[in-house]
């Protein structure tokens, strides 16, 4: 099963139209997927990478993280592919995931050298014909730069509860 075209020229982003004045493609692309299966995927991702991020971050950095991350993949995608017809999720998961590498290995003061080759290996293999590599790409490097702001914010032993929704010291 596949999304209608009539579907996707009035939410997915369409460059051309985005240009002529449909800015709001930019945001409901996110949300609009190809087929059942495309769909079934990015949820996969983002259960594995939704999960966490619930864990590390407070309600508003996740949906800024999300949205944010999702806009910023069809930015850079708006900018190096005119011409280029896109849904999904893809670049706001990858923005979560990028995100949530470099805020872990930050808050225990690790290398992030680690996070980042992990985070570009997993891009490349998730790369393919039909695949929006603008958009993975500028979601992952605005999850990874946002994640790193956040991490560096907090004070190495403070922790978000997301239980208790506010933040606290371990004990």
């Amino acid at each position: 099963m596949t999304t209608g075209n009539n579907v996707v020229y009035v939410w997915g982003q369409v460059n051309a139209f985005v240009f002529e004045g449909a800015y709001w493609q930019l945001i409901t692309s996110i949300f609009i997927h190809a087929s059942v299966f495309h769909l079934v995927g990015n949820m996969l991702f983002l259960l594995i990478f939704g999960l966490r991020g619930e864990e590390m971050f407070s309600l508003p950095e996740y949906l800024a993280i999300f949205v944010l991350g999702g806009l910023a993949g069809n930015l850079l995608s708006l900018a190096f592919g005119p011409y280029f017809i896109s849904v999904g999720a893809s670049g706001a998961i990858f923005a979560l995931f990028g995100a949530c590498i470099i805020y872990d290995r930050r808050s225990v003061r690790q290398s992030i050298l680690g996070g980042l080759v992990f985070a570009f290996f997993l891009f490349f293999i998730n790369t393919g014909e039909s695949t929006n590599i603008l958009a993975h790409l500028g979601g992952l490097v605005f999850g990874l730069i946002l994640g790193y702001l956040i991490a560096a914010r907090r004070k190495p032993d403070q922790t978000y509860s997301a239980e208790f929704k506010y933040r606290t010291t371990p004990f």
